[in-house]
């Protein structure tokens, strides 16, 4: 099979939104964004056994590989409209691509996104390379830069999660119920979308968590050029964590694991009365774990006591 039948086969999905002026099977596609709407676009590279163990399911890939590109919009506050994918494949494996496309799918339609181009090649290792492109209105989009001291430093869900359930990963046939929830957190992240979308003009700052809690927090904080702290015992942790790994484990997991996908944010004090609102409706817990302060970078306290915590979360080339 060629690239364009395996294109074709696979990948070229008729569920075109009126946007989508002309989509795959072209050099390029077409697309006519809103009116009065900035665009907004990220790119992620997934490399098999440093991303996603080879083991994974390959429908679980589908998936992950739109989730975390649906998270960097949902940290932007903007709304994910179309994907390009290009797939590295070692081999033509008809039962992985049909269940890989299927994956990919379920996420794309759960999040009303469009694959609308992209490309194959054989390559020596399964590598994808997802770039999303989504809106948000004009001037209105979330950076990371624009927290203040006074802020305060909040996080969507559960973290650890996902560190602790790629550890688990295997033979999911014996895994109980806890385990296999910490593994489905890895698999099928959660982008936050919705949320990212209500706290635009609410939430000064924005970032999601994929490099682990302290790593992500310092870089929003650097971004910022502000310091702040993170209080630990207020951390937010999942029955199945806390089930399964003591104290200090579900804080490293926490604090270094990274790929949970949350949304770790600031509000000024004056909007914490229109992010109770977001609250009421959100569907998941929305959990404040510091503040932005007037200190030297980031600090940790634990038991009301500040403690030398220093990990730069997962960095590529070191």
């Amino acid at each position: 099979m060629n690239e364009f039948e395996l294109i074709h086969r696979y990948f070229n999905n008729s569920n075109q939104d009126s946007s989508v002026i002309h989509g795959i099977g072209d050099d390029a596609a077409i697309i006519k964004p809103s009116k009065n709407y900035d665009l907004v676009m990220s790119v992620d590279t997934l490399l098999e056994d440093v991303h996603f163990p080879s083991t994974m399911p390959p429908q679980d890939i589908g998936y992950r590989c739109v989730a975390v590109n649906i998270s960097d919009m949902a940290a932007m506050g903007a709304i994910p409209r179309w994907l390009t994918l290009a797939l590295s494949l070692p081999e033509y494996n008809e039962k992985w691509l049909e269940r890989f496309s299927i994956g990919l799918f379920t996420a794309l339609e759960e999040y009303k996104v469009t694959l609308v181009g992209g490309d194959t090649t054989s390559g020596k290792q399964l590598t994808l390379t997802a770039s999303i492109t989504g809106e948000v209105k004009s001037d209105s989009a979330i950076t990371r830069a624009g927290a203040s001291v006074g802020d305060l430093i909040f996080i969507t869900g559960t973290i650890g999660d996902a560190a602790a359930g790629l550890g688990l990963i295997g033979d999911t046939e014996d895994s109980s119920e806890d385990e296999k929830f910490l593994i489905e957190r890895f698999a099928r992240p959660s982008a936050r979308s919705h949320i990212g979308q209500a706290l635009v003009n609410i939430a000064s700052a924005a970032i999601d968590v994929s490099d682990g809690l302290f790593a992500d927090t310092k870089k929003l904080l650097d971004a910022s050029l502000v310091g702040g702290f993170i209080n630990i015992n207020d951390i937010p942790f999942s029955r199945s964590l806390i089930n399964l790994f003591s104290q200090k484990e579900r804080q490293q997991y926490a604090l270094n694991g990274g790929d949970d996908y949350e949304l770790l944010f600031t509000v000024p004090a004056t909007k914490i009365h229109e992010l109770d609102k977001i609250k009421n409706t959100a569907g998941i817990s929305i959990t404040q774990i510091g503040a932005v302060s007037e200190a030297d970078g980031l600090e940790c306290i634990l038991d009301n006591k500040k403690i030398e915590y220093d990990h730069g979360g997962y960095l590529h080339f070191s």
